[in-house]
């Protein structure tokens, strides 16, 4: 029960389904540094969830995660960002945090599944060899679909979750909120960080990651060094060498541009970012098409339509590639369609996924804007999400 509206009608959906049902609430963030509204957002939430439970007669139960959280989520976040990758933090609480410790405080209290307000759905079937599957599948409601923030779970961890209100649309979630009178009703959704909330980036990431100024380049559109031939990742029998050249980043150099402007650091900016250059004076939006952070310099183009902002190739390590379904794992030489999105609310994509000696590789139909490292890449089959990899 997190205190927002979806938990506290998942609650009540699972009721009315015959369910034994209690609440628990987990603190998992309480420092206030970088967050834009500075209060404690956690005790608000927390007395929303409280409010909840009693109105529905259930207990409510409270478990501080803070350590885990930090260790998990947080230190990972300032790892990945250090290194100049881009991460997600809601894809890691939930496979981290949700689903792995405060699972397991769950079951400590008697519990045989935990349920949550995510806008997704899961079916259970059983295999050839006569275990069960559990498929994780996109949420009925396509404005509010979650289950890309879902691609990291394991079958372990599916077999323990429920997602009650993954059939219904948001506006009947609120609506049967409002018919209760639950003090969630027209709370507004949670946004930013997951229970950080929303923060000034640079701020936030100051705790650990210290400002350094360093200068900003604009790379123009016809530099010879976005030439590439894409065509030649479709062919049938492209080779590794051909995809992993195809999905390097692309090799930006002070020499191509021309300096316009300084910056706090580059790790403080991702692919594709467009707010918080402080550089004016230009006819269209600056974009951040690149970052070198060994050299701390960040690269910019002009325009959305900016070639340096757009690929085609991607590639994700063996070991971090994780198969939501094992058993539609590839073999080595292997390759298969996906509809594919390789960040939040993104429309699905048409591409393909080939497995080579060394790595995977997605060959998408269409160019693709802002392919960032560090962010999940999800693949799906129809409604089912089949598999999930960080992008290198």
């Amino acid at each position: 029960m997190s205190g927002g509206v979806d938990s506290s009608v998942a609650a009540y959906v699972l009721m009315q389904q015959g369910h034994e049902v209690e609440a628990l609430f987990m603190r998992n963030w309480t420092d206030t540094t970088g967050v834009l509204k500075g209060d404690c957002p956690w005790l608000d939430d927390k007395f929303d969830a409280e409010a909840v439970a009693r109105k529905l007669g259930i207990p409510f139960h409270m478990v501080d995660l803070s350590t885990e959280y930090r260790a998990r989520v947080v230190d990972y976040m300032f790892d990945e960002y250090a290194k100049g990758r881009t991460p997600n933090p809601d894809v890691l609480c939930n496979r981290e945090i949700k689903f792995d410790v405060f699972l397991r405080e769950a079951l400590k209290l008697g519990a045989d599944f935990v349920a949550t307000g995510h806008y997704c759905r899961k079916v259970t079937e059983v295999g050839p060899d006569g275990k069960e599957i559990h498929k994780l599948l996109a949420g009925s409601d396509p404005n509010k679909d979650q289950s890309y923030f879902l691609c990291q779970l394991s079958q372990e961890q599916l077999a323990k979750a429920m997602f009650p209100i993954g059939d219904m649309l948001k506006p009947d979630v609120r609506k049967i909120a409002n018919e209760l009178n639950l003090v969630t009703a027209h709370k507004k959704d949670s946004q930013g960080i997951c229970f950080v909330g929303k923060v000034d980036l640079p701020v936030f990431l100051q705790q650990k990651l210290k400002a350094r100024e360093g200068k900003v380049f604009l790379i123009e559109p016809d530099c010879k060094i976005f030439e590439r031939e894409w065509s030649a990742a479709d062919k049938g029998d492209v080779s590794e060498a051909e995809l992993e050249a195809l999905a390097q980043p692309y090799p930006l150099h002070p020499m191509y541009g021309r300096k316009v402007g300084t910056h706090i650091g580059a790790q403080y900016y991702t692919i594709g970012q467009r707010k918080g250059l402080n550089i004016g004076g230009f006819p269209e939006p600056l974009f951040v098409i690149g970052t070198n952070i060994e050299y701390n310099q960040i690269f910019l183009g002009m325009r959305d339509s900016h070639p340096g902002l757009h690929r085609k190739v991607l590639k994700i390590s063996a070991d971090e590639m994780h198969w939501v379904i094992p058993t539609e794992e590839l073999a080595v030489d292997d390759e298969k369609r996906f509809q594919i999105r390789i960040r939040y609310r993104q429309p699905l994509q048409g591409g393909k996924l080939l497995r080579k000696a060394g790595a995977y590789y997605v060959v998408f139909d269409d160019m693709q804007r802002g392919i960032t490292a560090g962010q999940f890449c999800a693949m799906y089959d129809g409604d089912v999400l089949v598999a999930s990899g960080v992008i290198s």
